[in-house]
């Protein structure tokens, strides 16, 4: 085996352990929070956090779930607006204590929104002040150094990910569904032709 195919296959082999590993009761109502909230989700986060939680806000925006991506120095300066008592706003930081979201967490639980922490640090800052912490983490990151922030991304990727795919069958979220709300690309010209041969 070379060497990028073994760090492909690290990397995978990371993912299918926090299959394993992960909370099944947290998974559950981390799942049962964003299936039956009928107000708004908020997902926010910094550097390789803040991409993790637009692919996650977009992949359940496909599905049909109203997901924001609130960027942490907007929501300070005036963004918090959005945020209304009975949404959930879930935060998502390794390490848990990052102060662009610690700096306003507090103003999320004064409005009554619930507070979600992905962390792998559960007695972190934004863990102890969550309404639900759902720990993710990895045991090695791909670099030598283990500090490049790679497998532990891509692990809240996959969280979202399954989250998505079983709202999908929960919901029994139709081709014609998915083509209203993804209507361009390949993908849209796969979901069109199969809605007109159905």
């Amino acid at each position: 085996m070379n060497n990028y195919s073994a760090l492909f296959q690290a990397e995978g082999e990371e993912i299918i352990k926090l299959g394993q590993s992960i909370s099944e009761e947290d998974f559950t109502h981390l799942l049962k929070t964003i299936e039956k909230n009928t107000n708004n989700v908020f997902l926010t986060g910094c550097g390789t956090s803040a991409m993790a939680a637009r692919k996650a806000t977009h992949t359940l925006n496909v599905v049909g779930i109203s997901a924001f991506y609130l960027n942490p120095s907007d929501a300070v300066h005036g963004g918090l607006g959005q945020v209304k008592k009975g949404d959930t706003v879930i935060f998502i930081s390794k390490g848990g204590s990052t102060k662009e979201l610690t700096s306003f967490d507090q103003n999320v639980k004064e409005k009554q929104a619930k507070i979600v922490a992905i962390t792998e640090n559960v007695d972190s800052v934004l863990a102890k002040n969550a309404d639900l912490v759902v720990k993710v983490k990895v045991e090695k990151e791909l670099d030598e150094f283990n500090m490049l922030a790679t497998t532990s991304t891509l692990a809240v990727i996959s969280l979202f990910d399954v989250i998505a795919t079983i709202l999908m069958k929960d919901e029994n979220f139709t081709k014609r569904a998915f083509l209203l709300n993804h209507p361009s690309g390949k993908v849209g010209q796969r979901l069109a032709k199969d809605v007109r041969n159905d």
